[in-house]
């Protein structure tokens, strides 16, 4: 299943995206893509529900942040060997772990804002996981048993807040619209092979990023047995897996977004976003 939020921020109600291409209302079924929804049963309840009588959402409707309820985002640095190397750093003995404030998730196609006093906003397409149950000390054998799915996430960044300005990343990471995420939850059922998706991401049409997930250096399963270690992962909880090569510090010379350039990304199956890049007020 494809499932998805629809409606203004902050009062998104939960949908699914119907065979017919056609986005049809949950609200009737279940009250969010969120919490218990995500475990197995409350994905199995879903599926109960036949898309053809629920209601047609205007395909104009803005589409939030494909799962709602989000205690934790949180994000893998360095997790591609090649863009390691852009990077100038080595591939770290041990996944690199930082957050994101919730608050900077958003709606896939919501705009990218260019924070005040930033040269250095910086586009970063991944794949992002999903937990669906509570996972805590999960062997690396059991824990795709916790995940929902996956989706597009767009780890927007600010290199000079991340890397200049002292301190960890997180400052980098945490601006107003730095998480679109979506646009559907695709559940885990219907993606093959986490470990083999094709990823992109365009600026202004031009095609910057051109990776899969192939080249991860820890794969989602071992990542989420790995941070259960540490933490509780709870419904809800996002991880995103870090980016491929092709990201606006990695460009010879570098190259960050402005106010009016578009940046389009997607992976296979996962669907595709689209953001308008704009300054704060």
């Amino acid at each position: 299943m494809k499932l998805l939020r629809h409606g203004e921020r902050g009062q998104e109600k939960p949908g699914l995206l119907h065979d017919d291409g056609t986005i049809r209302d949950l609200s009737g079924v279940v009250p969010d893509i969120a919490g218990a929804v995500l475990s197995d049963e409350g994905l199995a309840a879903i599926r109960a529900a036949d898309p053809s009588t629920l209601p047609v959402v205007d395909a104009a409707t803005r589409l939030g942040p494909c799962v709602g309820g989000t205690g934790k985002f949180i994000c893998i640095g360095l997790n591609y060997a090649d863009h390691a190397a852009e990077s100038g750093m080595k591939v770290p003995p041990e996944p690199v772990i930082f957050m994101k404030a919730t608050s900077a998730i958003c709606g896939p196609n919501d705009p990218i804002i260019v924070p005040r006093g930033s040269e250095k906003t910086d586009w970063e397409v991944e794949l992002a996981v999903i937990i669906g149950t509570h996972a805590k000390y999960v062997s690396e054998a059991d824990a795709m048993n916790h995940v929902a799915g996956f989706a597009v996430a767009n780890d927007v960044s600010e290199r000079a807040f991340q890397t200049e300005r002292s301190g960890q990343w997180t400052k980098g990471k945490s601006c107003d619209n730095f998480g679109q995420l979506g646009p559907w939850l695709v559940t885990r059922d219907e993606v093959a092979d986490p470990q083999d998706l094709d990823m992109y991401c365009r600026v202004n049409g031009e095609t910057k990023q051109d990776g899969s997930s192939r080249t991860m250096v820890y794969g989602v399963a071992h990542l989420v047995s790995y941070l259960s270690q540490f933490m509780s992962l709870h419904p809800g909880d996002v991880i995103s897996t870090g980016t491929p090569p092709g990201v606006g510090m990695g460009q010879k010379p570098p190259q960050f977004l402005r106010a009016g350039d578009v940046v389009e990304l997607g992976i296979k199956g996962l669907g595709d976003q689209r953001q308008d890049v704009i300054a704060d007020e």
